[in-house]
């Protein structure tokens, strides 16, 4: 469990892939300092498990699975990463729940600066626009922030000067995929009324 709160921005060194599987490789300076192997760690909101870490070098191995849901497919050598520990049972909870567990890969169709903050807005693929509300709580490539807009298939999300530092949001620009994590309430929401809502109707009726 995390909280959406990015602890460092850490950076690819490479992604290889192998008969044997995917490796990636990230450099991190302050993660690095109290972290084992078997620990979990959200990379752009993606709960992997650490499999090595030798100095400032973190190693993961990644499943198709993996590959295929999140952006984390796209990644090229010194390419920025959002990077947070799992949440300690004695923390403070800053953020929102977020599992870790990548819903959807987004895409940016606009980045623009107003004032000191940046307007986001991201394509979402519409099988997961439910999921969405206005106001409601999104991870953005593991970044906990709020639904600001909304339209049929895309939402808005404001980031905020320290934001922008202290994660990989500020490099976004157009047609860049981000990885989504919608709300956990939401889907449990969906789950516990499904036997008694009703059930969309077909074209033909049925």
């Amino acid at each position: 469990m995390f909280t959406g709160l990015v602890e460092e921005v850490g950076e690819c060194l490479w992604l290889r892939r192998s008969t044997s599987g995917t490796q990636l490789t990230l450099t991190a300076r302050t993660v690095n300092r109290s972290i084992h192997t078997g620990d979990s760690v959200a990379i752009n909101g993606c709960c992997l498990t650490l499999t090595a870490h030798r100095r400032e070098q973190l190693v993961f191995d990644l499943l198709e699975e993996t590959l295929q849901r999140t952006n984390l497919r796209n990644l090229r050598q010194g390419a920025p990463v959002n990077l947070e520990r799992a949440l300690r049972a004695d923390a403070r909870l800053g953020g929102h729940f977020v599992q870790g567990h990548v819903d959807a890969v987004g895409t940016i169709l606009k980045a623009e600066d107003e004032g000191k903050d940046r307007k986001i807005v991201i394509r979402v693929p519409q099988e997961f626009m439910r999921y969405v509300a206005w106001k409601g709580s999104i991870a953005i490539n593991g970044v906990s922030l709020t639904v600001g807009e909304l339209s049929e298939d895309s939402l808005a999300v404001w980031i905020i000067p320290h934001t922008l530092k202290k994660t990989n949001l500020g490099a976004l620009a157009e047609n860049d995929p981000v990885n989504l994590e919608f709300d956990i309430l939401a889907k449990y929401a969906e789950r516990l009324l499904a036997p008694v809502l009703p059930k969309p109707v077909s074209e033909n009726g049925e």
